[in-house]
């Protein structure tokens, strides 16, 4: 089984979200399954075809988490220090050619959030920044073609 890399922070808000699949949302489509019965022909029945189909997708929602969770390596970034780009550090970079700066936290898969500029450790910007360091440039392989990017920080916080 294949440890995965997760903040703390990260870790609690999967098991939060993991507790109210649980004890909110599954109890309520049980009951949204049990009204959806009660008005008669299933074949017919688009509610009750609904809360199936949500009750589906919350199952597998719960397996996938539980799953993560029992993986999950937990990792103490505040413990973390140096100029090497590890997982949990907070960079700096700036694009090559806009002079744009950029701030990210390499992160794991399950809490990576770009509009929080949280980046996932396997993106290929995570990737191409791992062990490098301050004033490093790195070359990018982006959708949009290739991006060049200096390191201005790396912080552990």
């Amino acid at each position: 089984m294949n440890k995965m890399p997760m903040t703390a922070n990260g870790y609690e808000n999967l098991q939060s979200e993991l507790k109210k699949l649980l004890n909110e949302d599954r109890p309520n489509i049980i009951e949204a399954i049990a009204e959806a019965r009660s008005h008669g022909d299933l074949s017919e029945n688009a509610e009750y075809q609904y809360a199936k189909e949500q009750q589906s997708l919350i199952e597998g929602k719960i397996l996938d988490l539980e799953s993560a969770i029992s993986r999950a390596e937990i990792i103490d970034v505040k413990s973390l220090e140096g100029n090497d780009i590890k997982f949990g550090a907070t960079v700096q970079i700036e694009d090559d050619d806009s002079r744009e700066i950029l701030t990210y936290q390499i992160v794991g898969e399950y809490e990576s959030d770009i509009k929080n500029n949280k980046l996932s450790v396997s993106s290929p910007l995570a990737r191409g920044l791992i062990n490098k360091s301050i004033e490093d440039v790195v070359e990018i392989n982006s959708p949009k073609g290739q991006k060049s990017y200096t390191i201005k920080s790396v912080k552990y916080v």
